[in-house]
């Protein structure tokens, strides 16, 4: 696995480790019911995405299956941090790992997850060496469904009723890719 340099940079946003310095910018988007609405915690309080961003700030490089590379996504213009990506290491042996991405709505529709997503994939596939990244989403959730398909991630499953998902039965979408196809 090689380490990049960081901030990666695209046309439009830099993509970084978080620091201390993005809890406004975190809880501002964590805060929200229908940011969590599809997530598996509810809409956090400050304190809560105080905690979450400890965990964001220790997760820049995944060192052992279970470890994340987390990315906080910036735009270049205004400076202004509008979302996370990741990507988490699930298997060693068949390098395997899951991409995720969280973004702020007021952001939305202008390509900016789409942008930082492709670099994280691009990250698990050639400096993490995973050969097949996955991606999940709620069913519903037909924002996360839509870019992964733009993305070029395909469909392979849709389980229904697999969870208990805030007190009901969910119903979950699974893509992925494999590193000769991005």
């Amino acid at each position: 696995m090689v380490k990049p340099d960081f901030p990666v940079v695209t046309a439009r946003l830099l993509l970084r480790p978080f620091t201390p310095d993005d809890l406004d910018a975190l809880h501002s988007w964590e805060s929200r019911p229908d940011v969590a609405r599809y997530l598996y915690w509810e809409a956090r309080t400050r304190e809560e995405s105080r905690v979450a961003l400890e965990r964001k700030v220790a997760s820049t490089w995944p060192r052992a299956v279970g470890e994340s590379l987390v990315l906080a996504v910036q735009r270049r213009d205004t400076g202004q941090v509008i979302g996370d990506v990741h990507v988490e290491w699930l298997h060693e042996e068949w390098r395997q790992g899951e991409v995720g991405f969280v973004f702020h709505p007021d952001h939305g529709g202008r390509g900016y997850a789409a942008e930082a997503a492709e670099v994280v994939l691009r990250l698990g596939f050639t400096a993490l060496g995973l050969h097949r990244i996955i991606g999940r989403c709620d069913v519903r959730n037909t924002a996360s469904s839509r870019l992964m398909e733009r993305l070029g991630m395909r469909k392979e499953a849709h389980f229904r009723h697999n969870d208990i998902f805030k007190g009901e039965w969910g119903e979950e979408l699974v893509y992925a890719m494999l590193e000769d196809e991005l």
